[in-house]
């Protein structure tokens, strides 16, 4: 089955099917996404990350249906209706739409009006309306009036409800609906009666009379519809032209000129409007639901990225100030490697304070713990804030999201990291080490709570947790971790390692010092062969016993490295890191069945950079010196900006006013640009221009078109 699926992914991915084949291989061996794209690329064709994770995807989805077509088909059988012709259908599709059209007429149904015609033993008469041959049809259901049946129009009416049913159950009959549906379907959405809160309908006037084709209606508008829809505003539908439908089927199943004929057009008619038409509404609102959903998490996953591989500022001094106006500044001194050294809560505005005694208070911590950086969150007050600290001088100041500081401070990792400490305490030490690695310290919050896309609470959770779940593995092993200082979370989410294992490794450390070699490793409670050849290349040991013991080089690797020690006689120690001694080497000469060019190439880019990081360094930003407050803007200003988020609609910005302002995708520069990633990235320093300010609705309107 394995190579079927590889087929048909292959096709459908548009990739070589050996290579997928090899992939499949791979993963039901157990090896991790990080693991093969990084060091089977001899066995993938060099697939990268999003290509073997979309394989991954495609073999889960393919799995699941080959579950449900055994399911069905044992189902069926059991009612002793499985005909050859019919599992051949099943056998052959790997649509699910298509699998459940041919499983209907036998799914398990609650009493119809179909199912009383048939306890009524009207099928038969159903069987001759169908057929369309009689003359005189109701002197044909004359004989079946008996029983529960009084009289030739209950009999007629029965049958027809029995037809009806038949129509809707047509696998071929729904798919050519499906079809059209495809081409034509409309959503629309009204404004509801009875909408009783005014503010909350407010959110949603741009939908209170909206119509669009839905093959056009972008995942954004139709998540924002939907949830004007579940809070009782909206009233929303999906339709296409009732005639047409309505004519397509009666070219399929009735025949002209027959005395049949008004009473088959009835069936027709019913099975259109009673059954078929609401069950594909309902199917396309959810393929449609699952398509937005798709494209808000995609957003979410590229916005997630490109946070955690933020720039880190490296192991310094940190004092980490979380502003507030009412209840003061939290204030943290952390030492070089994150440890909280002392706190306090100063209060630069009034009643409780003031800037000149604040501005004294900072400068008092930066002095006594030799503060090399100054960490602000952007929350409340944080413009205020930073322009009193941005007094101290000789310290730079940089403004931190704080998305997700709350959660963090009152979850379980918190707790067990600052146990005696108050929340506020633990919120300005997540933020200080935020500026410090955003990585190291992002990865302890639930992806979600981040605050890096919208409708979060909207799309499919489970998808949304698996996404973004990805992501975090994938960016945490690309950067590769100290073993020796990481953080049990950050840990967990090695290629191969896991909670269990993240919290052995940890104990390890705790109990027998800092590793100095990765073979160490397999001393850790539980890590046994296989999870070592899927977490090795990941984990980094600076100052160990072996220099490729801080690169990416897979320990399976490291015979090929030596080799290439030994001819050019020098240490592995002299040979990383030594651009000119690497320069020498020639790949091709290093090439065996186990180790390819793609490989060797990889390890010698490792030599080239050992433990180097592939962020970057954070660098220092200033918002205007013009505007503070929305009061301040005017249009036509230029002022630089941080992209905070990034939509399908296009990005917003912060431009040190308390509120971002957008800059809509037609805005973003002067040529067409389908996707706003592909123009912005995350916390990425852009200048705008100043549109417009709607006070009232709190919005303001960006461009970066100068």
């Amino acid at each position: 089955m394995l190579h079927v699926f590889a087929t048909m992914i292959a096709t459908r991915l548009g990739l070589g099917a050996t290579a997928v084949d090899h992939t499949l291989q791979l993963l039901q061996e157990g090896c991790t996404v990080p693991f093969i794209a990084r060091y089977r690329k001899e066995r993938t064709g060099s697939l990268n990350e999003v290509q073997i994770a979309a394989i991954n995807d495609e073999l889960n989805r393919l799995d699941t249906l080959a579950k449900r077509k055994e399911t069905i088909l044992k189902q069926i059988e059991a009612l002793h209706k499985l005909t050859p012709q019919l599992k051949q259908q099943i056998d052959a599709t790997w649509d699910a739409s298509q699998l459940e059209d041919l499983y209907l007429p036998y799914k398990p149904k609650r009493r119809t009006k179909a199912q009383i015609a048939r306890e009524q033993g009207l099928e038969p008469l159903a069987d001759l309306l169908m057929l369309q041959r009689e003359n005189d049809l109701e002197r044909a259901a004359q004989r079946f009036v008996k029983g529960d049946v009084k009289t030739v129009e209950q009999a007629l009416q029965g049958a027809a409800d029995i037809v009806a049913e038949r129509i809707n159950e047509n696998a071929e009959a729904r798919g050519s609906m499906r079809k059209l549906y495809k081409r034509q379907a409309v959503i629309t959405s009204k404004v509801a009666r009875g909408c009783k809160d005014k503010e909350e309908a407010q959110k949603f006037t741009d939908y209170f009379d909206f119509q669009e084709p839905l093959s056009r209606c972008a995942g954004n508008r139709l998540l924002a519809i939907r949830r004007g829809e579940k809070a009782g505003v909206l009233k929303v539908s999906i339709s296409v032209d009732d005639d047409d439908a309505v004519n397509q089927l009666e070219r399929r199943f009735v025949r002209r000129g027959s005395a049949c004929t008004p009473l088959m057009q009835q069936a027709v008619g019913d099975a259109w409007k009673r059954l078929m038409q609401p069950s594909l509404e309902t199917e396309f609102a959810t393929l449609s639901k699952q398509k937005a959903d798709e494209e808000a998490i995609q957003v979410f996953a590229t916005n997630l990225r490109q946070l955690l591989l933020a720039a880190p500022l490296g192991a310094k001094r940190i004092m980490g100030a979380d502003p507030g106006i009412r209840t003061g500044c939290k204030v943290v001194a952390l030492d070089a490697q994150g440890n909280l050294l002392y706190h306090t809560v100063v209060y630069p505005f009034a009643p409780k304070g003031n800037a000149a005694t604040a501005v004294k208070q900072f400068a008092d911590v930066v002095r006594r713990f030799a503060i090399e950086a100054i960490a602000v969150g952007n929350g409340t007050a944080s413009r205020e804030t930073t322009d009193l600290l941005r007094q101290i001088h000789g310290v730079p100041v940089y403004v931190v999201s704080e998305d997700g500081a709350s959660v963090y401070s009152a979850s379980e990792t918190a707790r067990e990291e600052f146990p005696d400490e108050d929340i506020t305490v633990r919120g300005a030490v997540s933020i200080a080490r935020r500026l410090m690695d955003p990585l190291a310290e992002l990865v302890k919050i639930d992806p979600k709570s981040i605050g890096v896309g919208q409708y979060q609470h909207d799309v499919d959770q489970a998808q949304l947790k698996q996404k973004l779940t990805q992501v975090v593995e994938s960016c945490v092993n690309s950067v590769g971790v100290n073993v020796n200082t990481a953080s049990k979370q950050l840990l967990t989410y090695v290629s191969g390692v896991g909670p269990t294992l993240a919290q052995n490794i940890v104990d390890y450390r705790r109990e027998h010092g800092a590793f100095t070699n990765r073979r160490q490793l397999l001393k850790v409670k539980r890590l046994g062969s296989m999870a070592y050849e899927q977490c090795a290349g990941f984990l980094r040991i600076m100052g160990g016993d072996n220099a490729l013991d801080n690169t990416a080089v897979h320990p399976e690797s490291y015979p090929v490295v030596e080799l290439m020690c030994r001819r050019l006689k020098v240490t592995p120690q002299q040979l990383a890191g030594n651009t000119q001694l690497i320069q020498k080497i020639a790949p091709q000469d290093y090439i065996t069945p186990e180790t390819g060019l793609p490989t060797l190439r990889d390890i010698l880019k490792e030599l080239a950079k050992p433990g180097l990081d592939p962020r970057g360094v954070a660098r220092e930003f200033h918002f205007s010196d013009q505007v503070h407050t929305p009061a301040d803007l005017e249009p036509g200003m230029v002022l630089p900006g941080i992209v905070t988020n990034i939509t399908k609609f296009g990005a917003f910005v912060d431009i040190g006013v308390h509120q971002d302002g957008l800059v809509h995708i037609s805005q973003l520069c002067n040529h067409y640009v389908a996707d706003p990633a592909e123009v912005v990235k995350l916390h990425q320093e852009v200048q705008v221009r100043v549109l417009e300010v709607d006070t009232v609705r709190k919005r303001i309107s960006l461009s970066m078109k100068l």
